[in-house]
């Protein structure tokens, strides 16, 4: 998979039209981020389905607290009808300060993800479900079937046991992070749970899902890279951040006043050395040697938020760089 994120905070139109210049670009599957504030997902998806001929498409990522989870796999199978076979179903736990403001708790966030997409299986194959767990659901069921006879689970990840889980029982997992340690030590949780996977779940896709901000000019690229370095941070688990030498109170911070609607105080308080943590940003030769060190333990690479400081340029310049990485591979 050459993938790419497309972020619905701009209007739906304009993400369909960003759809279709990454087909042209060379990328063959497009996830849209779901954040209650920004643009419907599935509103986007279609756009970009009904102008793009053979992308294929999927929210990157949802999660089970905000919709349930029956209903998460009713519009992923809509999707997927729409696409005519092409949806992709992007699931996990959900950013937690974000959760927070809308009340949520974010209990058993590995139960909860795994309980609902396989639920969400069950409902593509056509069956009907009783679950009584994390979620309940009785006698559910679609009235339609999808037209894909597998629509692909990816589980967005960070922690080892939702990575361990993802190569157990999914089709691939969205490692959020763009640095090689990351990477490294995830493999090696792509591994264990890889040892426990029936051989009849086929294979496994680990795909590196990296904040990525590419601009001829390296200055713009990195300040572009502040936002979702922001959110990156403050959701980060205190291993990852000892990983990078990051300061936790700093991190914290920047959690407090993303939840308290204060960005732009959080997205000053991000350092340079967050920058280089959780974002692959900078020039075009830059990105394609961090990229090239990051798939020497993935399989896949999705180009994620903010892309650059220009949207056009950033999807252009992305495609050729991976182009390259495969040119040279």
């Amino acid at each position: 998979m050459i993938g790419i994120e497309l972020t619905p905070e701009h209007p739906v139109d304009r993400i369909a039209e960003l759809g279709v210049a990454a087909e042209a670009a060379g990328f063959d599957t497009v996830f849209s981020s779901s954040h209650y504030n920004n643009r419907d997902p599935f509103v986007a998806l279609d756009r970009i389905a009904q102008r793009a001929d053979d992308i294929r498409l999927g929210p990157g990522i949802v999660n089970p607290y905000e919709t349930h989870p029956v209903t998460l796999a009713s519009r992923v199978a809509s999707l997927d009808e729409a696409a005519g076979g092409r949806a992709v179903f992007g699931i996990g736990p959900g950013d937690r300060s974000t959760l927070e403001n809308l009340g949520f708790e974010r209990d058993r966030p590995l139960r909860r993800v795994l309980e609902a997409f396989k639920v969400a299986q069950d409902l593509f194959a056509g069956e009907r479900v009783d679950h009584d767990g994390t979620f309940q659901a009785t006698d559910a069921g679609l009235n339609f079937e999808p037209p894909s006879e597998s629509i692909p689970v990816y589980i967005g990840a960070q922690g080892p046991q939702m990575i361990q889980m993802s190569a157990k029982h999914a089709d691939g997992v969205l490692l959020n992070g763009s640095h090689p340690k990351d990477f490294a030590w995830a493999a090696e949780q792509v591994d264990a749970g890889l040892a426990e996977r029936p051989d009849e779940r086929g294979d496994f896709d680990f795909a590196a899902y990296a904040s990525v901000s590419v601009a001829t000019d390296d200055e713009a690229a990195r300040e572009a890279a502040r936002p979702p370095v922001a959110f990156i941070a403050a959701g980060a688990a205190p291993p990852v951040l000892d990983r990078h030498g990051i300061d936790h109170e700093r991190a914290e911070r920047i959690g407090e006043r993303i939840s308290a609607g204060d960005f732009e105080a959080a997205f000053g308080t991000v350092t340079e050395g967050m920058i280089d943590a959780f974002c692959i940003a900078g020039t075009p030769e830059k990105i394609e040697e961090r990229i090239d060190a990051v798939m020497d333990h993935a399989d896949s690479f999705v180009v994620g938020s903010p892309l650059g400081p220009d949207l056009d340029e950033a999807i252009r310049l992305a495609g050729s760089a991976l182009e390259n990485r495969r040119d040279h591979a």
